[in-house]
């Protein structure tokens, strides 16, 4: 890891829904763990919370249960983080949740309940995840969420996650404008596929991994190590300029139309 980007890493945060090693949100722990960052993880249930317990390389951390889908739980996190720590530096939201049945198919097929569910996990936890966090922050901070292109353009079988992201990604904006006064950030990452517990309940994922390989300008997918050392620059001092952004790290097939 480069030293320098370590030198101004952030000290202390929190990573909310890494489920296990092949999460993004591993790769983002990963790096700020190498920069000697001191991580707290928030889960959805104590069998993630085993999870994390389990792995060595954050055996030094602690892991607290939030449900982000139940009222009060994400209050509650930020509270006893406070009495705890006093302050943290960051918050990563890397939360996303939909029915896979519905990842698949049709989007006009997608569910009132499965619509609703998907954008409060989704979506709406982010913007409570800042009215809390906001208040461990007293000092400033920058807040990083997770997206994905399918915000922008249409990717088959995306469905539902796609409006969700979409709206993530305009919730970005509206917050760092909020947060603003605050010196807090607020930017998202929109990453390139990656095989992870979430993506591989979409339907056909293995071709959209192949399609995106073949049209990337670096001629390969996106690994969690690349967006992980993004994220620690966003969260650091280096990023300090950078508010309301969406951050494409995808090996820049997001830039590539039609390629012969």
């Amino acid at each position: 890891m480069n030293g320098n980007l370590c030198n101004l890493a952030p000290r202390i945060g929190v990573i909310m829904g890494m489920a296990n090693e092949y999460s993004i949100a591993y790769g983002i722990a990963k790096t700020l763990t190498e920069c000697n960052t001191k991580l707290i993880f928030a889960v959805q249930s104590d069998r993630f919370k085993q999870k994390i317990a389990d792995m060595e390389e954050f055996k030094n951390s602690e892991v607290f249960v939030c449900d982000v889908s139940q009222e009060g739980d994400i209050e509650k996190l930020f509270d006893v983080i406070g009495n705890l720590y006093g302050s943290i530096d960051f918050v990563v939201h890397s939360i996303a949740f939909s029915d896979r049945k519905e990842l698949q198919g049709k989007y006009y097929d997608t569910s009132r309940g499965n619509f609703l569910n998907a954008m409060n996990i989704s979506c709406y936890s982010l913007t409570e995840v800042c009215k809390y966090a906001k208040e461990v922050m007293p000092n400033g901070g920058s807040i990083l969420t997770l997206s994905y292109y399918g915000a922008e353009k249409v990717v088959p079988n995306y469905n539902v996650m796609g409006v969700v992201k979409a709206a993530l990604e305009a919730s970005v904006r509206y917050l760092a404008s909020d947060l603003g006064e605050f010196n807090i950030r607020v930017n998202a990452v929109s990453a390139g596929p990656i095989k992870t517990l979430a993506s591989s309940g979409v339907g056909g994922f293995s071709k959209i991994l192949e399609y995106e390989q073949n049209r990337s300008p670096l001629g390969r997918n996106v690994t969690k190590d690349d967006i992980g050392k993004a994220c620690t620059f966003l969260l650091s001092d280096f990023a300090s300029g950078i508010t309301g952004e969406i951050i494409h790290v995808d090996c820049g097939s997001n830039i590539v139309g039609v390629k012969f």
